[in-house]
C-alpha cells in the first residue's frame, strides 16, 4: 500500500494542511517537550507522513512552538525519529476567537451536524476566516514556490484556501477532504455566505466526504444554489469552466500500529493501574472517549446510564461509566452550558444510585496520553459511542484496533459514518431513545464471551482492510481521474 502511494507521489511535493497540528511544543518548567497531539485527523495520518513525507502546515498551537522552529517557521517530526516537515503558522488570540472559535465552530460546525443548535454569523468572524484562509494560502504557495505539488487541505476550516491558491497558482493541484457531515440543501441556505463556501469548495481539483449520503447533499446544494453542471452519474461538478470531482472517502485508522501499540509494555502497564485511577470498585467497566461537545451525546448518554441503573439494580456496585472527555472550545457558550450539564448530570447520576465506595460515574477532563486511551479501550467491556450526527467517528475504530482480546463490545450510534461500515458487529443505538439504549448496555454486559469474540473480529478484519493507508491510496489514486 505505502508504495503506491509514494508512486502516485513521485514528482509532486506532498503538503498536508490542517487547522491541529500533529505535534505540539510546550513548557514544562525550564524544559521544552514535544508531545503528540491526540485527535482523530492528527493519529489517523501522522503515520502516513511519517512513511510517505513531506510538509504538513497547522496552526502553531503549543506555548512553545515557535522557539524550536527555523527562520521558515519549520521544524523535523517527529522528534524520535524525524521523517517530515512541520511548518506553523502563527495566530493572535484575536485571530484564534474570529477564525477558530468563531466562525469555524459557531457557524459552520453547528450548520453543518444535525444537533438543535443554532450557527452564529457574525461579520468580524467571516472577515477574520477569510484573512486565515488568505494567510494558510500564501503559506502554502510560499511551500511550493515553482514545484510541481499535491495540496490537501483537511476539514471545514479552509473552505476558501483553494481559490486563494488557484488564484496564484493555476496548475496546483489542490484537493480536500471534509471530516464532518454536510448538511442537506434546506439547512445550508441559511448560510450568508453560502456562495463564497461554495465557490471555495469548488475551486478543488477533487472533494472528499465519508460517505456517499454527504456527497449527495453537497451536489443538490450546489444544484439549487449555483448556476453550475452537477453531474450525478459522474459525481463531479463543472463550475466556471472548472471540474471539481465528488467522492465518499471513509477515513480510517492505522489498525497495524493501534494494534501493536495496544499490545506493548506501556499499555499493560497502565491497564493495571486503571483500578487504582478510577475511584469506585468496578467489575463491568464501560467507556466513552470524546472531546466534550454537543455533537458526541454525553449527556444522552449519561440519561441512557441513568436509565440502565433504574431498569437494571442487579449492576448496582459493580457497573461503573468512565467519560473520558477533554474540555473543548470552552470559550464557546454553547460549550460551556454543556460542561456545565454534564457536571450537574453526573452529580445528580451519582447522588441517586450511590451506595459506600461506589458510584456509577467518573468523568475526567485531563487530557489522556495515547498510551491511557489503548489502556481503556483494551480493559473496557464496552465502549459507548453515542454521537448525534457525525461524519465517521475514528473512536469507534480505535477501540476495535485496540481490542486485540477481543472481549470488548462496541455500542454505535447509527448516526455516526462508522455506522454505514462496522453494523455487522457493532450494537447499534439511537441515542436520542434512552430506553433502547440502556437495553443495548445490558445486551454488551450480557452477550456470551463468544460471540464478543466472533463479533469484535468481524469489525478487527473489517477495520484492517480499509486502514488509513488505504484511505489515502484511495483518495491520491483518484487524482487519475482528473
Amino acid at each position: 500500500m505505502l508504495e503506491i502511494i509514494q508512486d502516485k507521489l513521485k514528482g509532486y511535493k506532498f503538503i498536508v494542511v490542517s487547522n491541529r497540528q500533529p505535534y505540539a511544543h510546550t513548557r514544562k518548567g525550564n524544559e521544552i517537550q514535544c508531545n503528540k497531539t491526540v485527535s482523530g485527523l492528527t493519529i489517523a495520518l501522522d503515520p502516513v507522513m511519517q512513511a510517505v513525507g513531506g510538509v504538513w502546515i497547522a496552526w502553531a498551537s503549543g506555548d512553545a512552538d515557535m522557539d524550536v522552529v527555523d527562520e521558515n517557521n519549520c521544524v523535523k517530526v517527529p522528534p524520535q525519529k524525524p521523517s517530515y516537515t512541520l511548518k506553523r503558522v502563527v495566530l493572535s488570540k484575536k485571530e484564534v476567537d474570529g477564525f477558530y472559535y468563531g466562525y469555524a465552530n459557531q457557524a459552520l460546525w453547528p450548520l453543518s451536524h444535525i444537533v438543535y443548535e443554532k450557527p452564529v454569523f457574525l461579520k468580524e468572524h467571516w472577515e477574520c476566516y477569510k484573512e486565515i484562509n488568505k494567510r494558510f494560502a500564501q503559506n502554502i504557495i510560499d511551500e511550493i514556490g515553482d514545484e510541481k505539488a499535491f495540496i490537501w487541505l483537511q476539514d471545514y476550516h479552509f473552505t476558501l484556501a483553494a481559490k486563494y491558491i488557484k488564484e496564484r497558482k493555476p496548475d496546483a493541484t489542490v484537493a480536500l477532504f471534509w471530516h464532518i457531515p454536510w448538511p442537506n440543501p434546506e439547512a445550508f441556505r441559511i448560510c450568508p455566505q453560502k456562495t463564497d463556501i461554495l465557490e471555495g469548495l469548488l475551486s478543488c481539483d477533487l472533494l472528499g466526504f465519508h460517505i456517499r449520503y454527504h456527497c449527495s447533499n453537497f451536489l443538490e446544494t450546489v444544484d439549487s444554489e449555483l448556476e453550475a453542471r452537477v453531474s450525478r452519474e459522474e459525481c463531479n461538478v463543472v463550475y466556471h469552466g472548472h471540474k471539481t470531482l465528488i467522492k465518499d472517502f471513509p477515513i480510517s485508522v492505522d489498525f497495524g500500529g493501534l494494534s501493536e501499540q495496544a499490545k506493548s509494555k506501556e499499555v499493560e502497564i497502565r491497564i493495571q493501574k486503571l483500578s487504582e485511577e478510577i475511584p469506585p470498585p468496578f467489575e463491568i467497566l464501560a467507556i466513552g472517549v470524546d472531546r466534550i461537545d454537543y455533537t458526541k451525546g454525553i449527556l444522552e448518554r449519561l440519561h441512557a446510564v441513568d436509565r440502565f441503573l433504574e431498569k437494571y439494580p442487579q449492576y448496582h456496585k459493580k457497573f461503573v461509566f468512565y467519560q473520558a472527555g477533554a474540555l473543548s472550545r470552552i470559550h464557546i457558550p454553547a460549550y460551556k452550558e454543556l460542561n456545565d450539564k454534564v457536571e450537574e448530570s453526573v452529580e445528580k447520576i451519582n447522588w441517586k444510585y450511590r451506595e459506600g465506595n461506589w458510584y456509577p460515574i467518573v468523568v475526567t477532563n485531563k487530557i489522556l496520553s495515547y498510551a491511557e486511551h489503548l489502556a481503556l479501550y483494551r480493559r473496557a467491556d464496552l465502549c459507548l459511542v453515542s454521537s448525534l450526527h457525525d461524519g465517521m467517528n475514528l473512536v469507534a475504530k480505535e477501540f476495535v484496533s485496540a481490542n486485540v482480546e477481543g472481549k470488548g463490545v462496541l455500542v454505535l450510534s447509527q448516526f455516526t459514518g462508522a455506522a454505514r461500515e462496522l453494523s455487522k458487529g457493532a450494537v447499534l443505538i439511537n441515542p436520542y431513545d434512552f430506553d433502547s439504549t440502556s437495553d443495548a448496555i445490558k445486551e454488551a454486559i450480557e452477550m456470551p464471551s463468544q460471540e464478543k469474540k466472533e463479533r469484535m473480529q468481524t469489525l478487527r478484519e473489517i477495520v484492517a482492510e480499509n486502514d488509513i493507508y488505504k484511505w489515502v491510496e484511495r483518495f491520491i489514486s483518484y487524482t487519475d481521474k482528473l
